[in-house]
């Protein structure tokens, strides 16, 4: 099970397991989506443009930092809803090749009308084997809380 809503803290970093992304990605994202523009999936199109090679979709390179993160575990059982993602910057081409891993840090939190949640406002990364910063933007996200036991009302 996840960690709950009150086991996170703003300011808390999480930096995820790493993942070299490969044609066999990026042809079975084309499939899954139909998006067979050229830049991704054709290298002889892809060798005149500007990169000189194809590029992964940029929203592969979301889905994978998506599945990165939640290879930490801490969200299994506990989230609730992706509520957005927001301010989503492509910054940087994702080439066959690379290896990329994921950062996300709390920026802030805040609870819900509903006692049961609470919203994780979620800085996210998503950085290439050189240290480049490839994706940006914020994931935010509802989680469960851990309500307290009231067993002890309910005893005769």
């Amino acid at each position: 099970m996840g960690r709950y809503y009150e086991e996170f803290h703003v300011g808390d970093q999480l930096r995820t397991p790493a993942r070299t992304i490969t044609e066999s990605d990026v042809m079975s994202f084309a499939q899954l989506t139909g998006d067979f523009n050229p830049l991704h999936t054709d290298f002889e199109f892809a060798k005149t443009q500007r990169f000189g090679r194809p590029v992964a979709h940029g929203m592969l390179g979301l889905s994978v930092l998506l599945g990165l993160i939640a290879r930490l575990n801490v969200f299994d059982g506990t989230a609730v809803a992706l509520l957005g993602v927001e301010n989503w910057k492509f910054a940087a081409p994702v080439f066959f090749g690379d290896t990329v891993h994921g950062v996300v840090a709390i920026r802030d939190m805040r609870g819900t009308r509903d006692a049961r949640y609470g919203i994780l406002y979620r800085d996210a990364q998503l950085v290439n084997h050189t240290g480049t910063v490839v994706q940006q933007g914020q994931l935010n996200i509802m989680m469960m809380r851990q309500l307290p036991n009231h067993e002890e009302d309910f005893k005769e």
